[in-house]
């Protein structure tokens, strides 16, 4: 039984699956009914034992400050077994109700034993969101939405509804760090106004996300995957030639569309990038990290959206997201990172430190060499499956694949001591037995390859090895990033101010790409042994 407990006493509005509460100011809420079934559908959906036998599960809500006067909006929401509403006037109902599920019969031993069965249960990972792709696109099996990703969801819903209806433009941007639902928002929206007739196209600043996506959920269909683009697809579309353009990724809008192999004409017409892809759709949505900008040149902030909306006549709705739902749903990970790479005040601390108060089952540890990473990879994959990926900083030279008498090959270039690994694979240069760069994270046969922060960023799997680079390196209790280390020739020309931001959050976007555990390593002495002490 899932209660949840709702100190509300009214409600202002009720917008479909979305309420204002005064206590909460003007940002709507998940209407209470719809928050535990949700939380219901998720149980069950992760936890084999209870997919199994889902009827064993309900779910309620209480209200237990409101009058059904003050509340009766409330009710026309459907009710069911994993979601019912129940008020301060409701008492008895509630009583009755729990009695009847509830069993009454049995002894305190029996009521500890089923709640260690409960505690026990083995939880399976989120579904990985390439699987997700394809069933929400090809399959029509929608992912369960909870809290903020509903209400994101369903502001964007609202936006369609008041664009067509009243001519409206709204611009929607949905705020979150790794692993908090982003991407799973963006395929949810596209499946459905595609299912409605509405025009939507799925763009992002990523080639081997977008190539991906149209690989996996396009498959055996043009027309799917004519549904991935890119942001730079929009330089001469006309104004509102779309309803909904949702922009994934946006930390990764550069300032202008064109690059060298613009044509003279469409370069004459280009504008800002920003304002190409707010122009070209009734509702514009955008959903991005701020900390992952690891380019100089994006500038996909919330700052810079917001302006150029309001300057183009959009009204804005900002949406934050705040759960944690890669990572093994840790959100004590994430705090873990952010504090590790000084990404916010609070000193960096041990793992053991910070989750020992937790029922946290998130994996971190730290190996002293590359050769040990594989093993405890690989050691990890055959105990509890699942798929692994290394990847590291951009510190050692990236060369073509070279010519052998069997074929092309790609070049040792990640070098530590006698530990020898090549690259994932170049944009456009493919190899035999390797995967194209655009899929290192997908196939199966990266696991031979180093990522790099390109083909890493937007995807996951679950274990996760990071070599920090001598990019980054510990001295006298801080993080020092070293331009003369770098191999990145974009980030190399990032002005001082920036150059040491988009390394660290380079190597957070790296360390939050695991499911279900992460193992570092540095081959610099000083900062490898700081990485043994926080990941205690």
């Amino acid at each position: 039984m899932l209660v949840e407990l709702k100190q509300w006493s009214a409600v202002e509005e009720v917008l479909g699956d979305l309420v204002r509460v005064s206590n909460y100011g003007q940002d709507p809420v998940l209407h209470p009914v719809d928050q535990v079934r949700r939380y219901c559908q998720y149980l069950v959906d992760s936890t084999p034992a209870l997919a199994a036998r889902p009827d064993s599960v309900h779910g309620i809500t209480y209200l237990h400050n409101a009058r059904n006067s003050d509340v009766s909006t409330l009710r026309d929401q459907a009710l069911d077994e994993y979601g019912r509403l129940f008020t301060l006037d409701d008492r008895g109902a509630l009583v009755a109700h729990l009695q009847a599920r509830l069993d009454r019969t049995g002894d305190g031993d029996a009521a500890r034993n089923a709640a260690d069965e409960f505690l026990d249960f083995h939880h399976a990972p989120s579904k990985p969101l390439l699987k997700l792709a394809a069933k929400e696109i090809r399959e029509r099996e929608q992912f369960v939405l909870l809290d903020e990703q509903k209400v994101a969801f369903e502001t964007v819903m609202q936006a369609v509804r008041n664009a067509r209806a009243a001519n409206t433009r709204t611009a929607v941007v949905v705020l979150g760090g790794p692993g908090s639902g982003k991407s799973v928002i963006a395929l949810n929206l596209v499946g459905e106004l595609a299912r409605k007739g509405r025009t939507v196209h799925h763009a992002t600043g990523s080639s081997a996300f977008t190539r991906t996506l149209r690989k996996i959920a396009g498959s055996r269909s043009t027309r799917v995957q004519g549904l991935f683009k890119y942001f730079n697809n929009y330089v001469d579309s006309d104004p509102r030639e779309l309803d909904v353009l949702v922009c994934d990724e946006a930390h990764r809008i550069r300032e202008t569309s064109v690059n060298r192999f613009t044509k003279k004409e469409v370069r004459a017409q280009a504008g800002r990038q920003i304002n190409e892809l707010i122009d070209v759709a009734s509702v514009p949505v955008f959903l991005l990290d701020e900390n992952q900008i690891v380019r100089p040149g994006e500038m996909g902030s919330l700052e810079e959206i917001t302006t150029a909306a309001k300057v183009q006549g959009c009204g804005v709705e900002i949406v934050r997201l705040e759960g944690q739902f890669r990572c093994g749903g840790s959100a004590v990970f994430d705090t873990w990172v952010s504090r590790l790479l000084g990404l916010e005040r609070a000193a960096p601390t041990s793992w053991s430190g910070l989750s020992s108060s937790t029922d946290d089952d998130f994996v971190v540890a730290s190996v002293s060499s590359p050769q040990e990473m594989e093993a405890w990879l690989r050691n990890r994959q055959s105990e509890h499956g699942g798929t692994a990926r290394i990847a590291a900083g951009y510190c050692w030279p990236w060369s073509d694949p070279i010519e052998t008498e069997h074929g092309k090959r790609l070049v040792d270039d990640v070098v530590i001591g006698d530990w020898k690994r090549p690259w994932n694979a170049k944009p456009e240069k493919r190899v035999p037995d390797a995967p194209e760069s655009y899929f290192w994270a997908s196939d199966e046969r990266g696991f031979g390859q180093v990522g790099c922060i390109y083909t890493a960023q937007g995807f996951e799997y679950d274990w996760a090895g990071v070599i920090i680079g001598p990019d980054l390196v510990r001295r006298d209790g801080q993080w020092i990033a070293r331009r003369d280390h770098s191999f990145d020739p974009a980030v190399r020309k990032a002005d001082e101010i920036h150059f040491a931001g988009l390394i660290r959050n380079t190597y957070k976007v790296l360390l939050t790409r695991g499911m279900s555990g992460v193992c570092v390593y540095s081959p610099d002495p000083e900062t490898q042994e700081f990485l043994e002490q926080v990941t205690r």
